[in-house]
């Protein structure tokens, strides 16, 4: 049942899509055909600007889950613990160093932490590879360049590596300080287990492709629900908003960083895509607020909150939810408050 409304989520989604494509090729059909006039101006600028953001977005979903299927299949949890040490406090470096190498998105890095930790990984170190690896990678890196190329693109770009790499190990550190390393995941939980290649099983090269495909499809497919609605939801915002209301809220540090903190939690993008839509607020939202935005919403949104409530204890999602809110708010007011 749940496989056939998830069928029928990605094709209406589809469907959307190539609807907003088709009026975007047509556009100048459109525009000289006086039966359409009556069509507001405005409907018209928001599948531009949801267009705009979707197209610049999709190279980067298509690069990131192609990237993360690869890992998905080929690199193993064991191969990851391999590279971290034992004591809690020492690996948590080393794990934000390793969250930077591997491109997995907030929606695949949650059972990925899970199953890390059920194989002997202390519990902060899962922690700061959850944190981490959604942002910390090079497909994102190319992705916040490329989506703000102006003046303050170097500015968001590395104050939104720096903060996500820094916060990564402080959060890590206060919820080691907190838990230790007790078990706080669910026991009664049963997850589907991705294949890796492993020395008993050695699929055929046909195999491996198959299923580096298939990960990508569906990945993809999960991740572009989330980036349509977000486009979506921004270019009806640009839209339909009153200026005045949103220039008073997104030129306060105070007020437009709480908001797109709130944003970047219910649009639930993909951290290969959220900078695109973080863009198209550049006009009316301060640079702080859109740091905290780029930095918050892979670390924390809807849809990761739904499985860490799944996989783990609530007393430690509701922990974590509010170490990392709090955190990432005053590390961006104290950066672009005190520092830049």
């Amino acid at each position: 049942m749940n496989r056939k409304n998830n069928f029928f989520k990605d094709l209406i989604g589809l469907l959307l899509l190539f609807f907003f494509l088709i009026l975007f090729l047509m556009s100048d059909t459109l525009n000289n055909n006086e039966m359409l006039n009556d069509i507001p101006r405005a409907w018209i600028n928001v599948n531009t600007i949801f267009l705009s953001i979707v197209i610049e977005a999709i190279p980067f979903i298509l690069l990131g889950v192609f990237v993360s299927a690869l890992i998905q299949i080929y690199v193993s949890e064991d191969t990851i613990q391999r590279f971290l040490p034992r004591n809690a406090i020492v690996a948590l470096l080393p794990a934000a160093l390793l969250g930077a190498i591997l491109p997995l998105c907030e929606c695949a890095i949650v059972p990925v932490v899970r199953r890390l930790i059920k194989k002997g990984m202390p519990l902060s170190v899962g922690v700061v590879f959850l944190v981490a690896a959604p942002i910390l990678n090079p497909v994102v890196f190319a992705s916040t360049y490329f989506a703000f190329r102006s003046e303050t693109t170097n500015t968001i770009l590395y104050s939104r590596m720096g903060l996500a790499f820094v916060l990564s190990i402080i959060i890590g550190g206060i919820l080691y300080s907190i838990f230790k390393n007790s078990n706080q995941l669910r026991s009664d939980v049963t997850v589907h287990h991705h294949h890796h290649i492993t020395n008993i099983q050695k699929p055929t090269f046909f195999t491996r492709i198959r299923d580096v495909l298939h990960h990508a499809v569906d990945e993809f497919f999960m991740m572009g629900k989330y980036l349509i609605i977000g486009a979506f939801i921004a270019a009806l915002f640009q839209t339909f908003l009153d200026r005045a209301i949103l220039t008073t809220i997104g030129q306060n540090d105070y007020s437009s960083t709480a908001v797109m903190m709130v944003f970047a939690y219910l649009l639930s993008l993909c951290s290969e895509a959220d900078a695109f839509v973080a863009s198209s607020f550049g006009r009316q939202f301060t640079d702080m607020s859109l740091v905290a935005f780029l930095v918050y919403g892979p670390m924390l949104d809807l849809k990761n909150t739904i499985m860490l409530f799944a996989f783990f204890k609530s007393r430690f999602v509701i922990t974590f939810m509010i170490t990392v809110t709090v955190v990432v708010f005053a590390a961006v007011v104290i950066l672009f408050g005190f520092i830049l």
